[in-house]
This record gives structure tokens, C-alpha cells and sequence, in this order.
């Protein structure tokens, strides 16, 4: 019974073996790719397990290292020829190398030998470099299908252009190949990225280089154990705060694992479909799937099953024998034109229909073909939070999902819900200081203040970003030295050191090679003169100066000798009043010049009062008439001299351009050294040398002809050489090394007409002027350039900044911040209005003339309170007894003395007569007026 029983079961096995279909594989893989060796042999031992798939495979495995083709396409060539030498050409080419040599390798094999391919290399559309012109035949029977590591950096992209990231660092392990991906995985996307593989023995060094390129927004692909090793070593290198935002990708089903002590993490892992789940489970435990990770080794179990089934299809079909899919030649035979023809084998489409009969339902998720580098195995990541503390997930917030694929989009659970996690959109600013541009400020938040600083705060309310300061190097703005390299504020952002350039940075042409510039947040500001304010010296007693000092000792002399000479002409000439004056006692004016009237009369000649009454001899008057003369023509030049002086003071020719400034040698002048202004003149004197040898070679040419040579002959130098004198001059008298040295240097001008001038940006000169009442513009601007930001050259963030100041400027808000920055200055210094030349003469230079006044007051006072004393309290003299008259009683006047009449007091007492009858008696001429006072009520 038994031995019956045998023979059934061998009958049995033999029929079984006779209706499985037979399918030689070259199966071709890479060195490393574990998952895929391990996942390949699952599926052949799930298909000879499986005897209701007709399949008996038969397959030869070739491995090589994906740096190698030489060696790898050896053991191809080797391994067909000796398929070929048996009759056993293989039906299908299994590929499963991922990327370079190794791939490309496999790919311009099997093209040129015309094998029916299936293939699950890494790579998109046009990736494939072996298979980017293969014709539409060929097409249909090299086919690829993406793995799951191709597309799901693809995510990436969408995170990207979803939180607006304007940076991105992607570091990969082994798991992920990124080589085809450096310049299309952000395409077109503006972000400044950079992908790197994981360098596990220097990770923190690794992360700190990237953090010097100011790459803050990190993504990490690669196994659960891989990111743990990263975000270990960014919580060292304190790289968890809030400036960073971290994104782990990965393949494994695992959960998050690293050892920080505060932070979060956008955690995208694949989500395992329920649909086939249980499909699975069972191939894990029935055949032991167990390859890591489990979403790959899924892939390439369906992958190797699908492809077998495929062939078997068309073989039963008969459609393989009908496509002259059996004709091969040897590696050896081709010669690149005789590859063979497999017309109408369609693969591809084969693959199609086998995957839409569903005889083996999918372990993961179903296959989508569509063409190579867009096929791929559909499937769904999940995204959630993970909020890390102490080394422990503290929370997870799911987030939403990603269906896998090229063109998917993020589907999130909530609207927004991504807003928050973002890091903090940190720029670094290089700043070289200008009052009122950018200066330190202790008391600033960012150490700095002034109008660049409010402009960058507010163009950062606009476009949401946080920004540090850093100082230029060497504190400048930069310049190119003859060897074309640049220095400062320039070289910074060449260098990368910093995103956004601020100041007062002046648009050039040269600078614009190497950088780039935002549309002007300045107006143009061009170089200009500042000079010393000139100050005319004033005096109360400026009146007095017109005249020097041994003229008006002269003027005084002529006045005591005139005055003496008209009272000794007067005492001795018998013509005089003095001397005659019976002859004169019927003229109204009588006047005896004694000294006291004829220092007196010569006074008040001078003014336009008059002297009063002249003396009555004729050589008194001609001494008078002379001294007329002579006060009139002092006087007149006095009075034309006086005007003329106050005038002349005020109208000193100043510097008024820079046409002045160089045709004059007094004032020394020179721009800061190595500053843009020096750089004007420099270049501007370097073309005048040019355009002089030019003219040189022109006109000594021996091969002009004489005409010719004529026309350039002239007498006068045909090209100015202003430029190449002022630099020499500004040579000469040194440049200054810094703007507060430029300033006391000005200020140290004997006056505005010798001295010291400096040349330099209208804007700088504009706020020395502003905080200084010594100092002053001179002159229109010239050489007049724009202000702007300035940023590394193919920067996103110029379109950005565009933007935002041409929003500021619409606002006026460009407007506020001058009129806070100049008008409203706080260190604005409160000046006196400079004297106007259209002025009058101002109370500095006459106020003398109104002191003259309160001292001839004063003295007044003085001498009435001396005259009030003297009358009064001065010793009584006696008295000489005056005899009676005998006819006419003599009337009292009003102090009670007899013998003075009305008429008689018009003269000096002791002198004068009574008018009318002749008395018989009279005073006594000797008796002293005092005298008379004796007894009276005065």
C-alpha cells in the first residue's frame, strides 16, 4: 500500500513539473543592496513554493560594485556568453542595481543587446542616462519601475514650497540614493540648498560646516538609528533651538528615538495599508520577509513576483515567440550596429495586464506603470510632531499624510497646522557703521541703530523675518584693490558669510559684477565739500576799528590844538568879543570863547547840532572855517569808511565748487582713504592720464599724414587735467582715516579761506553740518549714485527685498524715517542763524555806539550830583559891600540879588551890564558869583 502510494505521489510530481514554465533570469544586482538580494530570494522561494504559478525560474546571479563597470560588465559579458553557450539565453534581465556605474553599466548592456529588461534603479525621466534615447520600441521592453527610496524625498519639495523654506540642508545615509537628485529634487524652487551624505564618524563637524553656509532648516533621510546619530549631535552643537527646524524621513516603521533635551521634529514615516496588511504578515512569518526596511524589501518581493509572472504570460501566450524575443548575439559579436530587433514585444503593457488580473494580490501597495521614472509602487507617509524631552517623545501630533508620487501634494488634517513649526527665518546682516545709517547703540535690542536699522525692521514686518547683525570686516564697505580682489562689507557676501549687505552702500558698476543690488531705498547722494562755517569777527566797538589808532590820535591831537589855538586867537585878537565890547553890546549872541567854549565849539562842530555862535574875530573865524573843513572831510570818509568796513567783513569770496577748490592752494582737501569718493578721483585722474596718452600717441603717430597730424595739433592741452591735480594735491595733504578725524580737522581751519576741506558722501557731510554749528556744505553735488541693500549675487532674497521697500516706499514710510533720522534728530545742534549778507549791521558790531550813550548818561549823573554839591555845600565866601545906586533902584531877579535884570542874566555873571539908562553905580567885576548867592533861597 505504501509502495502505491509513492508511485502516486511521484506520477504526481511529474505532471506537475511537466506544466510549470520555465524562465531563465539574469539576475543583476549592486554590491550593498542587501534588501534587494534578500527580498529576490523570498520571492523565488515564494514562487517554487507556489506551484499554481507555473513558474520554474531558473536564475543566474551576476553582482557588482557600483563604482566598477569595467569589472561588473565583464561578469555580465561572461555570464551571458555561457548562457548563450548552453542554449539557455535568459528570457529576462532582473535589475536591481540602484545608481552610477553600476546601474548605467547594466542599462547600456542590456540596450545594446536588445534583453528584456525590468529594472528598479534609482532615477526619473531622462535620469537613466543609457536609456534617455532609446525609440519607442525598445521602450516596451526596457522597463523601470522607481523603488520606494526614489520617491519618497520627493516630500521634501513639497515641505519646501508649502513652508516657504529659503534654505535647506539634506543629509542621507546608505538607505536613500540622492546622486540623480542634486539639481532636481528643488528645481526651480528658490531655495539655497545643499545635500550631503551622512558622515557618521564626523557628524558634528559635518553639521557645524553646514551651519557656517547659515543653512538652518535640516532634513534627514535615512534609518531610525541614523537620525538619532544627527539629532544627538545637533543637540551637542545646540543646533535645537528655535532658529532650526529639523525634519526626520525615514523608511522604517519604527518610532523616534535621539537623546535631546528639548525639541520638536516633523517625523514622516511610511503608513502601512490596512488593505494588505495581512498579505504582509504572512509573507513575513510563512517566508520570512524580515529585510529592512520593511517598505523596500515589500517593493522588491512584488517586484521580482510581478515581473516572473509576466514573462510566464506572454510565454504561454505565445506573444514571446511571436516578438522574435529568441534571437540573441554574443557580447562579443556586437559591434554596435547589429543589435537585435524586437519588434512588438511589449513588455511593458504585458506588465500592465498582469498587474490589473491581480493573481497575486500586493504585499504593500499596488504597482502604477506608466513609463520609466515615472512607474512606482503607490503608497501613503504619515507626518506628525513629535515633541522630544529629556531623550523621551513627549507628544505626537499627527499632521496629515503624503500619498506618494512625483506631481502629490500634502494633505494635512487641519488648515494651518503646519504654521508654527517653521524655524525662525533668521538673516545675517553685515553692516559697516555711518551716522545716522547704522552707529552702536548699547541701549539697542541689536546693538545698532539709525535708519538702515528701522528700514531693515520694517522690511522684516513684511516679509516675517528675524535678522543678526555682524560688523563688516574692517568695518568698510569694500573696494576692489589692482589684483581685482575686494575687501569689506563686498567680500562678505561674496563669501557667504552673510544673506543682506546694510548701510549707506552706494550702487557701482564694478560691485555689481560680484554682487547684486535692490532697487533704491536712498535718494542719490552724491560727494560734496565741507568746510569751516566762516565766522566774522564782531566787536561792540567796531566802529572805532575803521579808523586805526594813530588817525585817531591825530583826529584828537587836531582837536586840542585847534581848541587852543581858537582861544588864544580869540584872548589876543582886539577884535574879539573879549576885548571889545562896547562895539559888540547891541549883538544878541554875546560869546566870550575862553578854553571851556572853544574845546566846546570844536565838539559839537563836528555833529550835525553845529558849534553855535562863531567868534567874532575874523582870524577865530578863519581857524573855525578850517576846522570845518577838516570835521566835514573826517566825517565823510568816516561815515563811507564805516559802511565799507561792515560790508567788506561779510563779503569774503568763499569756496562754492569744486572749480574753486581746485584752482586754489590755501585749502588743503581730501576724501577718506580707501572710501568711494577716493575712489572717484582716483579713477577719475587715471582716465585723464589715459585719455593724455591717447592724445600723445595720436598726435606723435609717424604714420599720419599731415594733414591729418594738423588736425590735431593745438596750442591749448585738449583734455582737462583738474582730476590728476586734486589727487595729487589730496596726496599731499593726507587722507583721513576715519570721519570724526575728517571733521576736527575742519574745525581746525584758521578760517574758511585756509585750512582744511574735506570730500565725501553729501549724506556724511549732511549730518556733520547737522550736529555741528562750525561746519557746512559747500557746493552741488556731483558724482551722484543711489543707495540700496545689497545681497549675494543670484540671491532670491533681491526679489523678495524689491518688493518689500517698493511697499515701504508706497507707504511713505520711507519719508517717516528721514524725518526721524535728519529733521527730528535727537543730536541735532541748535545753531544761530549765520549773518546774512542782504542783513543789516547787527548789534554785535554798533551795540559801542549805545554804551557811548549810557556812559554820556552816566557821566551826566555824575556831574549834576557834583554840581548839586558844590553850589550847596561848599563853604560861604564873604561878601563886598556894593554902594546904593543913586536915580534907579536896581530890581531883585529871582534869587533875590539886585542888579540883574532880565536882559543882563543872558550873560555870565560878574560881567555883564544893564541894558538901557547907564547906572551910577556898579558891581564890582572881581566879586565872585558864589558871592552873589550869599542870603538868597537857592
Amino acid at each position: 500500500m505504501k509502495t502505491l502510494f509513492v508511485i502516486f505521489i511521484y506520477f504526481l510530481q511529474q505532471c506537475l513539473t511537466q506544466s510549470l514554465q520555465n524562465i531563465r533570469v539574469l539576475y543583476v544586482n549592486e554590491e550593498g543592496n542587501e534588501v534587494a538580494e534578500a527580498s529576490v530570494d523570498v520571492a523565488l522561494t515564494y514562487i517554487k513554493k507556489n506551484n499554481k504559478l507555473g513558474i520554474n525560474a531558473e536564475v543566474t546571479k551576476v553582482s557588482g560594485n557600483r563604482t566598477d563597470s569595467t569589472g561588473l560588465l565583464e561578469s555580465l559579458c561572461k555570464v551571458y556568453n555561457g548562457m548563450l553557450e548552453k542554449n539557455e539565453p535568459p528570457h529576462l534581465v532582473l535589475d536591481t542595481t540602484m545608481t552610477d556605474l553600476a546601474s548605467e553599466t547594466v542599462k547600456s548592456f542590456t540596450q545594446a543587446l536588445a534583453l528584456p529588461t525590468i529594472s528598479s534603479s534609482f532615477g526619473q525621466e531622462g535620469d537613466l542616462r543609457q536609456w534617455r534615447n532609446i525609440d519607442d520600441d525598445e521602450k516596451k521592453y526596457l522597463v523601470q519601475i522607481c523603488p520606494p527610496a526614489d520617491l519618497i524625498p520627493e516630500i521634501i519639495r513639497k515641505i519646501v514650497l508649502q513652508q516657504n523654506i529659503t534654505n535647506a540642508a539634506i543629509l542621507f545615509d546608505h538607505t536613500f540614493v540622492m546622486d540623480h537628485k542634486y539639481k532636481s529634487l528643488l528645481q526651480n524652487v528658490a531655495t539655497r540648498h545643499l545635500i550631503s551624505e551622512i558622515d557618521t564618524a564626523k557628524i558634528e563637524a559635518q553639521l557645524q560646516r553646514l551651519r557656517s553656509l547659515d543653512l538652518v532648516n535640516f532634513f534627514i533621510l535615512g534609518t531610525i538609528d541614523s537620525i538619532k546619530l544627527v539629532l544627538d549631535a545637533a543637540q551637542k552643537n545646540s543646533y535645537l533651538n528655535r532658529k532650526f527646524a529639523w525634519h526626520a524621513i525615514t523608511q522604517d516603521l519604527g518610532e523616534l528615538k535621539c537623546n535631546i533635551k528639548n525639541g520638536t521634529i516633523l517625523f514622516v514615516k511610511p503608513l502601512v495599508n490596512a488593505n494588505y496588511q495581512n498579505r504582509l504578515g504572512q509573507i513575513k512569518t510563512s517566508y520570512q520577509l524580515t529585510a529592512k526596511p520593511e517598505i523596500a524589501a515589500a517593493f522588491y518581493f512584488d517586484f521580482t513576483l510581478h515581473a516572473l509572472l509576466t514573462v510566464r504570460n506572454m510565454i504561454s501566450d505565445g506573444s514571446w515567440q511571436k516578438t522574435n524575443a529568441t534571437n540573441f548575439i554574443t557580447c562579443d559579436d556586437y559591434d554596435g550596429k547589429n543589435a537585435p530587433k524586437r519588434i512588438g514585444l511589449d513588455l511593458e503593457n504585458a506588465l500592465k495586464k498582469e498587474l490589473q488580473e491581480n493573481q497575486e494580490p500586493p504585499t504593500y501597495g499596488p504597482f502604477e506603470i506608466i513609463s520609466n521614472g515615472i512607474s512606482q509602487m503607490e503608497f501613503d507617509m504619515t507626518m506628525s510632531l513629535v515633541d522630544v524631552r529629556d531623550g523621551e517623545p513627549d507628544k505626537t501630533t499627527p499632521l496629515g499624510t503624503w500619498t506618494a508620487g512625483l506631481n502629490s501634494n500634502l494633505s494635512f488634517l487641519e488648515n494651518g497646522i503646519m504654521d508654527k513649526f517653521t524655524s525662525a527665518l533668521v538673516y545675517r546682516v553685515v553692516v559697516a557703521e555711518q551716522i545716522p545709517f547704522v552707529f552702536r547703540d548699547e541701549n539697542s535690542k541689536k546693538g545698532y541703530s539709525g535708519y538702515c536699522i528701522d528700514l531693515m525692521d520694517k522690511i522684516g514686518e513684511v516679509l516675517r523675518f528675524e535678522y543678526e547683525i555682524q560688523l563688516a570686516t574692517g568695518n568698510v564697505f569694500g573696494n576692489m584693490d589692482e589684483q581685482g580682489k575686494w575687501n569689506g562689507l563686498i567680500k562678505d557676501l561674496m563669501d557667504k558669510k552673510a544673506d543682506i549687505g546694510l548701510g549707506s552702500i552706494s550702487v557701482m558698476a564694478e560691485r555689481e559684477n560680484v554682487i547684486d543690488f535692490t532697487v533704491p531705498y536712498y535718494d542719490l547722494v552724491g560727494i560734496t565739500i565741507l568746510m569751516k562755517v566762516p565766522r566774522v569777527p564782531t566787536s561792540l566797538f567796531k566802529f572805532l576799528t575803521v579808523l586805526e589808532n594813530e588817525v585817531w590820535m591825530c583826529i584828537l591831537a587836531a582837536y586840542f590844538f585847534t581848541s587852543f589855538l581858537m582861544w588864544i586867537f580869540d584872548r589876543w585878537s582886539p577884535y574879539s568879543y573879549q576885548n571889545n565890547r562896547e562895539k559888540y553890546k547891541d549883538d544878541e549872541e554875546k560869546r566870550e570863547f575862553n578854553l571851556k567854549e572853544c574845546l566846546w565849539f570844536c565838539m559839537t562842530s563836528l555833529t550835525p547840532q553845529g558849534g553855535g555862535e562863531a567868534p567874532k574875530n575874523l582870524s577865530g573865524r578863519l581857524v573855525a572855517a578850517t576846522w570845518w573843513l577838516f570835521g566835514f572831510i573826517i566825517i565823510a570818509s568816516y561815515t563811507a569808511n564805516l559802511a565799507a568796513f561792515l560790508t567788506v567783513s561779510r563779503l569774503e569770496t568763499p569756496i562754492e565748487s569744486l572749480d574753486d577748490l581746485s584752482k586754489q592752494y590755501k585749502i588743503q582737501y581730501a576724501p577718506l582713504n580707501g572710501s568711494s569718493s577716493s575712489t572717484y578721483f582716483e579713477r577719475m585722474a587715471n582716465i585723464e592720464a589715459r585719455f593724455y596718452e591717447i592724445w600723445k600717441d595720436m598726435s606723435l603717430n609717424d604714420s599720419l599724414s599731415d594733414i591729418e597730424r594738423a588736425k590735431l595739433a593745438v596750442w591749448d592741452y585738449p583734455v582737462s587735467d583738474k582730476y590728476t591735480k586734486m589727487w595729487q594735491a589730496m596726496k599731499e595733504a593726507g587722507f583721513p582715516s576715519s570721519l570724526t578725524e575728517a571733521a576736527e580737522r575742519v574745525k581746525a581751519s584758521a578760517s574758511s579761506t585756509e585750512g582744511f576741506a574735506y570730500l565725501g558722501d553729501a549724506t556724511d557731510i549732511k549730518y556733520l553740518e547737522m550736529t555741528n554749528c562750525d561746519l557746512k556744505p559747500v557746493g552741488e553735488e556731483f558724482s551722484r549714485k543711489p543707495y540700496a541693500l545689497a545681497v549675494q549675487q543670484g540671491s532670491p532674497l533681491k526679489d523678495q527685498l524689491n518688493t518689500a521697500i517698493l511697499q515701504l516706499l508706497n507707504r511713505r514710510e520711507l519719508e517717516r524715517l528721514k524725518e526721524k533720522w535728519w529733521t527730528k534728530n535727537p543730536n541735532k545742534a541748535k545753531c544761530e542763524q549765520q549773518e546774512n549778507q542782504s542783513d543789516g549791521i547787527s548789534i554785535q558790531n554798533i551795540g559801542g555806539v549805545f554804551i557811548v550813550i549810557f556812559v554820556g548818561i552816566g557821566l551826566a549823573c555824575i556831574t549834576l550830583a557834583f554840581e548839586y554839591w558844590w553850589y550847596k555845600y561848599r563853604k560861604v565866601s564873604k561878601v563886598v559891600t556894593v554902594q546904593e545906586a543913586a536915580v534907579h533902584p536896581v530890581p531883585k531877579n529871582a534869587f533875590g540879588v539886585e542888579g540883574f535884570g532880565k536882559q543882563n542874566r543872558k550873560d555870565n555873571f560878574g560881567r555883564g551890564e544893564a541894558f538901557g539908562k547907564k547906572p551910577k553905580e556898579k558891581f564890582d567885576t572881581k566879586v565872585k558869583p558864589s558871592q552873589l548867592f550869599k542870603g538868597s533861597r537857592f
